[in-house]
């Protein structure tokens, strides 16, 4: 083994005296980072699994486990009898220079000026304008007639911490002083930002330094604040994920920019496609991609920072529901591989409340300072209160005990759904089940054709969203496919809902 080697992998052996319950975790942390700083350079080949567990005194297990989740995630590669090397997928981020970045308006990576070649589809166009992101439907929409929504995209709001909440609200109150109460640092309180860097680096396994952390009003405003920023430099479309959620084009449509759908298969997003398109920007769900459920191959990762990086582009990652995950590890988020390319956007609306308009983007150095001058303007910053009380809720451990709470109430409601399919609606099959707070639902043709089925599913007051409404695909097989959200709906809701669709589309 090289010196260079030798030396990061002293750099694990911290994490290897880690307490027992959290070592695995700790490992992959240092691994990761020793790829990132550039201790482990692209091409550098690991040791076996056998001999890095003896080296660190872990199990083979911990250590197997590490090389197969930052595999998954893009910074190592395996080939098969050829062991384990570093991928060149990661890039370390920039130093820091002023806490806000370039003065708003100055462009470093020059003008920026990109157009979109192609077929282009607006906003108003392609799949059904109507449909809401993650499925919402408007306020009030058929809602007296609907006995079960499965709709997606709501978690359950009675899971909502109230006494944990209140709890901190009242030690915010209690401490908070008088000019603590002025016009915020249009960033975010420095306890929230310090807060949420600490916690994302730790559940998210991204390069989170607080001064590039904005607080904004989720994820919509995170896109919207991009959106002026790349209109105002020149760009005119944004790439979304085909299929997508019809929002991120209606988002960028309110800045000025044109959408551009950009197919997907089983593994991510279409190289070819994204290069033909001529956009310079894209917003991707790589970890859980809504709504098929499937989390990006390495591969296609790489492939799509290479193109960042060959365009001068950016990436937008909606993190939508990144810390529900039940049967695999997390997939750490894209961002840690290049966090001067990639916008990292988050939220805590599916944690804990859409109502809370509360959430957080990481942003590339070269943009910073247009982002928070644009947030600035927009609305001078979020309420203190609300802030002060997240960051105490978060550093309290309140986050994440909700967190499990949430993960084991829908993890039961995924089993009941995935059991009431198989037992109603035997021959679907079910996709997406992983993670998340939805499935993709295949129903066999037998129970179709589409249009007939969903009409008896509303004629029964259940509601349903078809898959073909969030893109462009309209496959000809005959099978009815189905973006079923539950976390919201109790076990025996979702029981029913999917027992009433049977014995409607059953019927003759």
């Amino acid at each position: 083994m090289s010196s260079h080697g030798q030396a990061a992998w002293e750099l694990l052996l911290p994490a290897a005296g880690a307490p027992a319950r959290r070592r695995g975790r700790a490992l992959q942390e240092a691994l990761r980072e020793a790829v990132r700083s550039g201790r482990l350079t692209a091409g550098t080949r690991l040791p076996s699994t056998r001999a890095l567990a003896a080296d660190l005194g872990v199990s083979r297990g911990l250590v197997t486990e590490a090389y197969e989740q930052l595999t998954a995630e893009g910074y190592l590669r395996s080939d098969r009898g050829a062991g384990t090397w570093v991928g060149d997928a990661a890039r370390a981020t920039h130093a820091r220079g002023d806490a806000h970045g370039p003065a708003a308006g100055a462009h470093t990576r020059g003008d920026a000026r990109g157009s979109a070649a192609g077929a282009r589809a607006r906003t108003g166009s392609g799949p059904d304008a109507g449909a809401r992101a993650r499925g919402g439907s408007g306020p009030g929409a058929g809602r007296s007639e609907v006995r079960v929504d499965f709709h997606p995209g709501t978690p359950d709001l009675s899971l909502f911490p109230r006494a944990a909440w209140s709890a901190a609200q009242r030690a915010v109150l209690a401490r908070l002083t008088h000019p603590a109460l002025g016009y915020p640092d249009p960033r975010g309180l420095p306890e929230l930002r310090e807060a949420l860097a600490g916690m994302l680096t730790r559940r998210r396994g991204v390069v989170a330094d607080p001064e590039r952390l904005v607080v904004c009003s989720g994820v919509a405003q995170a896109s919207t604040l991009l959106g002026f920023v790349l209109r105002a430099r020149g760009l005119d479309a944004v790439g979304i994920e085909d299929p997508g959620s019809p929002e991120h084009g209606r988002l960028f449509a309110s800045t000025g920019l044109g959408t551009v759908w950009l197919p997907l298969d089983e593994e991510g997003l279409l190289p070819e496609p994204l290069t033909a398109s001529g956009v310079r920007a894209v917003v991707v769900t790589p970890s859980h991609q809504f709504p098929s459920g499937i989390s990006w191959s390495a591969e296609r990762r790489a492939a799509l920072l290479d193109w960042a990086r060959a365009v001068d582009g950016y990436v937008l990652e909606d993190d939508y529901d990144g810390d529900f995950r039940y049967d695999r590890a997390p997939v750490g988020a894209l961002q840690g591989l290049d966090p001067e390319r990639v916008v990292y956007a988050g939220s805590v609306s599916k944690s804990l409340a859409p109502g809370l308009r509360l959430g957080w983007m990481l942003v590339p150095e070269d943009l910073l300072g247009e982002v928070v001058e644009r947030k600035r303007t927009m609305d001078l910053g979020n309420p203190v209160l609300d802030q002060a009380v997240l960051a105490e809720f978060v550093t309290r451990g309140g986050y994440d005990r909700q967190l499990r709470r949430c993960q084991r109430a829908y993890r039961e409601r995924r089993d009941v759904l995935l059991a009431a399919l198989a037992e109603h609606l035997p021959g679907t099959r079910v996709s997406g089940i992983a993670a998340g707070l939805h499935v993709i639902a295949r129903v066999p043709e037998r129970y179709g054709p589409p249009e007939r089925f969903l009409t008896r599913a509303a004629e029964a007051g259940v509601a349903l969203r078809p898959l073909e409404e969030y893109g462009t695909a309209r496959p000809g097989d005959g099978d009815v496919r189905l973006v079923i959200g539950y976390a919201h709906l109790p076990p025996s809701a979702v029981t029913a809902g999917i027992r009433l669709v049977a014995e409607a589309v059953g019927r003759e």
